[in-house]
């Protein structure tokens, strides 16, 4: 494995911040004292900082030479709300905030690559790394890409990178096309009229009215989806009445969907509206449908994605990058970036199931696993000096 010299000889300094912030996890637009330590690093490096793009992200800028091209390297910087069950010595000191999700790991590894790049300022242009907040659940990057990220920290490519439990350390995955599904998230108000559950005539039922609408929703990736596409309806929740005896008057379903393309994104949101708003005039039923357009499909494009591998490969070995992998219905937030630029989103191994770094993301008992520090590290350095090549 070539990591860079340079990069292995601070990987305890790198170690020391990782599991500094491990210990300190902050979730979405919180990211105070993340920010912080981000932007420290960072001046400490030579790097010139810009603070508070969608409140809490960090926006580094190191420009070498006179070349024109700029890239940007992006790594996400939030927790989850999530109690954490390990006891080792940088487990969260903030109870019920975890980093579950390896997003300390992501921040470490750019980090550890700015160092290096300034440092060594073997190549010709202008990086921006960007450390965004808010990944989970509020997409915090499409709220950088509103505040003007790309207008002010202009990109002609930008890249991100995920850690994946399961993949063997030292091994990358990446393809061009889907990476990602969508996430989307929806909510259906039922309002009907309250009744005697001994008299369900004297009422309308919106619990029927919620049961016909779940299964009718099915219908939209079974029969109104090509086959060929991949299309995902979830009901994961459904509330409805306080007691046994009484109709309710309304019931409310609310769940996720998900997609790989845009076209059918689009098809389900409409769908599961002339589902819920139909079955809502049948039965005579007040239908609310709210729907969330909050993730993108994750699509790398092909000529960047050839770019990520060949850095990768570099590092690795071109055996130990997988380009043929299926998509995965997890959905990612760098989506907005890539919807603005061209780019591309790796996989870097963690460790296989029962090893270090094995265990899977959102689990409390999930760890970042500390050797691969050097190997991401590493990789963004590679894109770099492979990108902006020194003339």
């Amino acid at each position: 494995m070539a990591v860079y010299n340079r990069i292995s000889e601070f990987h305890d300094d790198m170690t020391r911040i990782r599991r500094d912030i491990h210990s300190h996890p902050e979730t979405a637009f919180e990211e105070e004292r993340t920010a912080k330590v981000v932007a420290d690093e960072l001046e400490s490096y030579g790097v010139e900082v810009h603070k508070g793009l969608a409140k809490t992200g960090v926006v580094g800028t190191l420009k070498v030479g006179t070349g024109s091209k700029k890239i940007g390297l992006r790594a996400d910087m939030d927790a989850l709300d999530l109690h954490e069950l390990n006891e080792f010595d940088h487990k969260s000191r903030n109870e019920g905030k975890m980093h579950g999700c390896g997003h300390d790991g992501h921040t470490t590894m750019l980090l550890g690559a700015a160092r290096y790049l300034a440092e060594t300022k073997n190549f010709d242009g202008t990086v921006h790394f960007i450390f965004q907040p808010a990944e989970e659940n509020v997409a915090g990057a499409r709220v950088m890409v509103k505040d003007g990220l790309f207008e002010k920290f202009n990109c002609e490519a930008v890249y991100g990178m995920h850690n994946s439990p399961g993949l063997p350390v030292g091994q990358f995955l990446v393809n061009p096309g889907p990476m990602c599904a969508s996430a989307d998230f929806f909510e259906v108000k039922i309002t009907g009229v309250g009744a005697h559950g001994a008299f369900p005539h004297q009422g309308n039922d919106p619990v029927v009215v919620a049961a016909h609408m779940i299964t009718s929703f099915q219908s939209i990736a079974a029969r109104r989806t090509d086959p060929l596409d991949s299309a995902v309806i979830s009901v994961t929740q459904v509330h409805a009445g306080h007691t046994t005896n009484v109709i309710p008057e309304e019931a409310i379903l609310s769940g996720t969907t998900r997609a790989l393309k845009v076209e059918i994104q689009d098809l389900i949101e409409r769908e599961m509206r002339q589902i819920a708003e139909g079955i809502g005039q049948t039965f005579g039923a007040q239908i609310e449908f709210s729907y969330d357009r909050r993730y993108l499909p994750t699509v790398n494009t092909v000529e960047e994605t050839d770019f990520a591998a060949q850095a990768a490969a570099e590092i690795v070995g071109e055996m130990q990058i997988l380009r043929d992998e299926p998509p995965v219905m997890g959905a990612e937030d760098f989506s907005w970036m890539l919807a603005e630029r061209p780019g591309c989103y790796i996989r870097i191994g963690n460790g296989v199931e029962g090893g270090p770094g094995g265990c899977h993301v959102h689990n409390p008992n999930y760890d970042f696993n500390d050797e691969i520090l050097t190997i991401g590290a590493s990789y963004w350095s590679k894109l770099v000096e492979m990108q902006l090549a020194a003339k």
